[in-house]
């Protein structure tokens, strides 16, 4: 199968989606890689490590698009790309379709096949292409929100770490799934005081374990204790995931006027909506903006600020289903429950129901 990669567009993403170390495996198997001029220059790579690996490298991003059968990005096509969509071939990249209309209508319209990493499941249910940006999410959250919460940025001037005599900074982290176990390490090691929200009673008792029972505090999330932990708290990191649905809006707007001033918010579920309902997507470029006093940090794309350690961590996990799919796309699905979970769109159709279900809520929203 001829395979593509293209380089990202999108504000400050410097990631790719193939490793030139991903891109040997898949000669070595007997297929075709295409990889557009300098897409990995941004994550280290430059353009001879992918032809020494037997890649070809393509100048024209067009051809790319228009001649791969397997096409592989890192985030979702952005407006520029909707034409370049073709009804020839699987686009596999994350999608985060949930919140974005207007892409899922253009992969609708193109016919293209669409598989998105973020809701591919392994036999235990897990989401193992989603887990590697989780994890690194998670831990920048807590980097960025230390980072914002001093004053010349808008924050209220606390050490996430505190001094001696002087107690650190409290972080709640809302959701214990990758994104908030990792927010949460970090923030220990930084020496916060940190309180994990969790509806899971499975999960709690994990995470207790996990963290030994004293370095974190581990509630069970509802709205009361919600509120009560915003109005202590300097940093919340929203680490909130249904699979393939929008992010619930956990934190209203009128939950601002509980916060302390200056206090941040990381919402690392703004790929899925944002658990703020004052939440809006961000770029590296300009991170941050400011409702009744809260620092809002929503940057889509987190894990795109260390793209060495990001590219290189997304390859090891895509790399044994995109050779699955390299041999044959439908028997890949057919033979790959969990993979199949990860089928978004065929054939101008939404074929994920919690993708479904997003749409049509957001159509009869915006009809209403």
């Amino acid at each position: 199968m001829r395979v593509g990669v293209v380089k990202e567009i999108k504000p400050q993403e410097r990631r790719v989606a193939l490793t030139p170390a991903g891109a040997l495996e898949l000669v070595r198997a007997g297929h075709e890689v295409l990889v557009e001029q300098e897409a990995g220059v941004g994550s280290g790579f430059e353009d001879a490590a992918y032809e020494q690996a037997g890649a070809r490298i393509v100048p024209d991003v067009n051809e790319v698009w228009k001649t791969s059968e397997l096409l592989l990005k890192v985030k979702e096509p952005i407006a520029p790309e909707y034409e370049r969509l073709n009804p020839d071939a699987t686009l596999f990249t994350y999608l985060h379709l949930a919140p974005d209309p207007h892409l899922t209508e253009a992969l609708m319209k193109s016919g293209t096949t669409a598989v998105a990493y973020e809701t591919v499941e392994d036999p235990q249910g897990g989401l193992p292409l989603l887990a590697p940006m989780s994890e690194i999410a998670g831990r920048l959250a807590t980097q960025a929100g230390a980072y914002y919460l001093q004053a010349p940025y808008g924050g209220n001037g606390t050490l996430i770490g505190g001094a001696p005599g002087v107690a650190p900074a409290r972080v709640l982290v809302i959701g214990g799934g990758a994104v908030g176990t990792h927010a949460a390490r970090v923030a220990v090691g930084m020496g916060a005081e940190v309180t994990i929200l969790e509806r899971s009673i499975p999960r709690i008792k994990h995470l207790e374990e996990l963290f030994d029972g004293r370095a974190v505090r581990v509630l069970m999330s509802d709205t009361l204790t919600l509120r009560r932990e915003l109005s202590t708290s300097d940093l919340i990191v929203g680490a909130v995931l249904i699979p393939g649905a929008k992010a619930p809006h956990l934190i209203r707007r009128e939950d601002l006027a509980l916060m302390q001033p200056g206090s941040v918010i990381t919402d690392v579920a703004i790929d899925q909506g944002g658990c703020a309902e004052t939440s809006r997507p961000t770029t590296h470029a300009e991170p941050t903006y400011v409702v009744d006093g809260i620092v809002h940090y929503c940057v889509a794309n987190m894990p795109g600020a260390v793209p060495r350690t990001s590219t290189r961590a997304l390859t090891n996990a895509t790399l044994p289903y995109v050779l699955r799919l390299a041999s044959g796309v439908d028997a890949a699905l057919a033979a790959d429950p969990g993979l199949a979970r990860g089928l978004n769109v065929k054939g101008g159709e939404i074929v994920n129901a919690e993708v479904a279900a997003a749409y049509q809520e957001i159509r009869s929203a915006v009809t209403a």
